[in-house]
């Protein structure tokens, strides 16, 4: 299944975000100069709320996630173009006042625009389920993602209800009944993600390239009219007509 949406990457100018109905994105915000973005329990679960609000406001469904100390990660599928940023701006709105007038602070929170890439759900969509939900422990905070309370890992894996998560299709087929979706689930965490797909996974975040195979990279042009992935020296193709680009 085809998935898309656009950051623009460090040092380069600011391209068109894409959108495709269906596709699932990992969506990344960094707190302003990667200050804390939380300082105690009441701004995670405030935080929380400003999410899931938002969230199901703007037709954003979330698969994944981790609220981390100076930024958070999300795995989510949008219902239409404006979903993801006018999630992210109404958190910006919400939660950023809440902790400017908590903490007698002024000015944003956010360090720019989120980061947004399309991600291949057959090749790379569990991937990110794991990427994002290990990050507390590649980080060093804690030595198991389910000692992390501030991730989707407890829902996902042991069945803890959680509002904020929609389960992927790809999840649901991990087994016949939730229990098997479930140690399926726990089954992949059993092993590291290798260092190819971490290094795939953090350049498609940090240039906004499509992650994915050719093909995918290709529908995914296809339906944004932009590049999805460097260009080959000396090569500089057609796109197609474009069917939505959202900015």
């Amino acid at each position: 299944m085809l998935s898309v949406s656009k950051l623009p990457a460090i040092g380069m100018a600011r391209l068109p975000r894409y959108f495709a109905p269906a596709v699932p994105l990992h969506v990344v915000q960094r707190g302003n100069d990667r200050e804390a973005l939380f300082a105690d329990t009441h701004d995670y679960w405030y935080f929380r709320e400003c999410l899931l609000d938002a969230a199901q406001r703007h037709g954003l469904a979330i698969h994944a996630y981790v609220f981390m100390t100076n930024h958070f990660h999300l795995l989510a599928t949008p219902a239409h173009a404006g979903s993801v940023g006018k999630t992210l701006q109404s958190i910006g709105r919400r939660y950023v006042q809440h902790f400017n007038v908590r903490y007698g602070r002024t000015g944003p929170r956010w360090d720019g625009r989120y980061r947004a890439t399309a991600v291949d759900s057959d090749a790379y969509l569990l991937a990110c389920y794991r990427y994002i939900e290990m990050n507390p422990v590649r980080a060093q905070m804690v030595d198991h993602p389910r000692r992390f309370c501030w991730s989707s890992y407890r829902h996902n894996a042991d069945g803890n209800t959680d509002e904020l998560v929609t389960p992927h299709p790809l999840y649901l087929q991990l087994g016949q009944h939730p229990d098997e979706c479930r140690a399926a689930y726990r089954a992949l965490f059993e092993r590291q993600l290798d260092e190819t797909t971490l290094a795939d996974i953090r350049l498609a975040t940090n240039t906004g390239w499509a992650l994915g195979g050719e093909e995918f990279q290709r529908e995914v042009e296809r339906l944004a009219r932009r590049r999805a992935a460097p260009l080959a020296r000396g090569r500089r193709p057609r796109l197609p007509d474009a069917v939505e680009v959202v900015w």
